[in-house]
């Protein structure tokens, strides 16, 4: 494994010495997202393996080309889970690019996002230094929360090499309900059981049904039902599965999808096509040809943002552009980690 970093460091020097950019690579199923993607690919694959997995103490630290089936089944062996529920998009998604793209799927309202369950890093930086943030123990950090930094930074900052993660218990029950709702009253309504000590680990309303997922110990899960209502549905798992990995239906017949991340109680969004809405409200996708400028705006009002998840022709920039002292702070960040600007040029922002 030594060799494999001592060949990616020598790629990155090679890389920086005459400013050719390097597009950093796993399994390749986040491709679509974010802006164009530039340089020579280099591959993590090879770096790969869980290097330490102790299920007493709930941590699990990989190496970032190591598959999530993978991971995923080896917690599950020990009744545990990845608590933020991340999307693969694809038989050959990485620990890497879950975590640089920082995607969590239907439990991140209730269990919490990616970033909340990062405990450490390890990674090359664009001048091929190795460097480690965090730790693989569950503690409070003193200082900057590094080892958080490069989540969601798409490899702008670095090469991630290794990650440590917490891991969650899997639930001892789950249970799925089903009502028929429009979706003014299924804001409602998930608003309504977000204040009170209910078990839900994911909702989500598409075409006029509001799917609620409620987990843990069975009595929890049987007065959660009894409160909620609806029917039982068969299949949940697969369900949730469809939801997460983009296979239902909405999402299969959306060309262009746009993601809005708003505070929970906004109000049904005043845009053109079809709706899903997830987080009990707080996340919203949206099937819309409507221009860039439009959907922000509606963002913007409901309290959030919007970022151009997917489209066949990106016209317009994918993340919510960012106030100047925003904008001045990444680029600050990216000169100190990637000074020569090679690694994943322009995938969050033209210039980062």
């Amino acid at each position: 494994m030594d060799e494999i970093i001592a060949r990616l460091a020598e790629s990155i020097r090679a890389a920086g010495a005459v400013r050719q950019p390097l597009r950093i690579r796993g399994g390749g199923t986040k491709d679509f997202y974010g802006q164009a993607l530039h340089g020579d690919v280099l591959d993590t694959r090879a770096y790969a393996g869980i290097i330490d997995y102790d299920p007493t103490e709930l941590v699990l630290t990989a190496r970032c080309g190591t598959s999530l089936t993978e991971i995923e089944a080896t917690m599950k062996a020990q009744g545990q889970m990845l608590g933020f529920e991340p999307p693969h998009f694809g038989a050959h998604a990485t620990l890497g690019g879950c975590v640089a793209a920082g995607l969590s799927g239907p439990r991140r309202a209730f269990a919490g996002s990616v970033r909340d369950f990062v405990l450490g890093v390890r990674l090359l930086d664009g001048r091929a230094i190795d460097l480690h943030f965090g730790g693989r123990v569950m503690k409070n950090v003193a200082g900057y929360d590094l080892s958080r930094l490069s989540v969601g930074a798409l490899g702008t900052l670095g090469v991630l090499l290794e990650v440590s993660l917490k891991a969650l218990p899997l639930p001892r029950s789950d249970s799925t309900l089903r009502l028929e709702v429009s979706q003014p009253e299924a804001l409602r309504q998930m608003n309504a059981w977000a204040g009170r000590a209910l078990p839900i680990s994911a909702t989500c309303h598409v075409a006029g049904q509001l799917f609620v997922r409620v987990s843990g110990a069975e009595p929890a899960v049987d007065g959660a039902r009894k409160k909620i209502g609806g029917e039982s549905l068969d299949e949940a798992e697969r369900f949730w599965t469809d939801v997460r990995e983009h296979e239902l239906d909405f999402f299969k017949r959306a060309p262009t999808l746009w993601r809005l991340s708003l505070r929970p109680t906004a109000p049904p969004l005043e845009l053109p096509g079809p709706q899903v809405v997830e987080w009990n409200g707080a996340l919203r996708w949206v099937a819309s040809d409507s221009d860039a400028n439009a959907v922000r705006h509606a963002a913007s009002r409901s309290g959030g943002h919007a970022t151009l998840f997917r489209a066949n022709a990106k016209s317009a920039v994918t993340f919510q552009p960012l106030s100047p002292p925003l904008h001045a702070l990444h680029k600050r960040l990216k000169a100190v980690f990637d000074p020569h600007g090679i690694l994943n040029a322009g995938r969050l922002y033209a210039d980062l």
